[in-house]
Formats: structure tokens, C-alpha cells, sequence
């Protein structure tokens, strides 16, 4: 049941970054940090792509623990579903300014919906890849 949880999260995070990448633009205002009304940053369409990638892998790499008979195959999807926790409950605590739960920009739509949403999300992913893969 964990597993499906993840995946489905996983791919429908991935399918919301293809739309953006392919230049849709409902939600984007609210998914880049932003400094005094502007975004921190623009997302561009080769990255944006490849974070949907590398969600839709994510997605992969939960599907395949567990249904591989080699050791050696096991042990690097379990490596890398432990590495991806690690960088989920980093990016859910964040990096003290513009992101995580202990950030201290906190006055824009995306820090609002980053404390309400996409941090507590990370860290709850990263601790469900953590009990999985352990």
C-alpha cells in the first residue's frame, strides 16, 4: 500500500512538471520562491523536463523494490531509493532562506504553500522511501 502511495504521488508530480515544461502555466507562480514579488529564479524547460524524470524514475525505482531477483540489482534500487530520501528530507528541511520548514523568507504565495504543502510532502516522502528502502 506504501509502494502505491509513492508512485502515485510520484507520477503525478512528475505529469504537473511535463505540463510546465511544455508551457503550461497554471500553478507555476506558485512553485518558484520569489524575492520581493519576483521569482528567485526561472525555471527552465531542459530542467523542468528533467525533474519530471527523475519523479517518473522515483516512481520506477518504487515499483522495482522488491521484484528483483538479483542482489546486486536490490541493493542499487535500495541505495537509491535511500539517496532519495536523503534529498527529499533535505529539500524538506530546507536550506534556511527560500525553502523547508525553516526558511525565513516567508511573505510570498510560494512560502505559504511551501510550509502548508511541498515541505511537508518532501519530508513525509522521504520518511516513507526511508521505511521502504530500510
Amino acid at each position: 500500500m506504501l509502494s502505491l502511495f509513492l508512485i502515485t504521488v510520484f507520477l503525478i508530480i512528475s505529469l504537473i512538471h511535463c505540463y510546465w515544461a511544455l508551457g503550461g502555466t497554471v500553478g507555476m507562480g506558485a512553485a518558484v520562491p520569489e524575492v520581493d514579488g519576483k521569482p528567485l529564479f526561472q525555471p527552465s524547460r531542459g530542467g523542468t523536463f528533467a525533474v519530471a524524470g527523475v519523479l517518473a524514475l522515483s516512481a520506477l525505482a518504487v515499483a522495482l523494490h522488491g521484484h528483483l531477483t538479483r542482489f546486486w540489482q536490490m541493493e542499487t534500487v535500495r541505495w537509491g531509493l535511500l539517496a532519495l530520501a536523503a534529498a527529499l528530507l533535505l529539500r524538506g528541511i530546507g536550506e534556511f532562506r527560500y525553502v523547508g520548514l525553516f526558511k525565513s523568507v516567508r511573505d510570498s504565495r510560494f512560502a505559504r504553500n511551501d510550509t502548508r504543502f511541498y515541505s511537508p510532502l518532501c519530508l513525509l516522502l522521504g520518511a516513507s522511501l526511508l521505511f521502504l528502502a530500510w
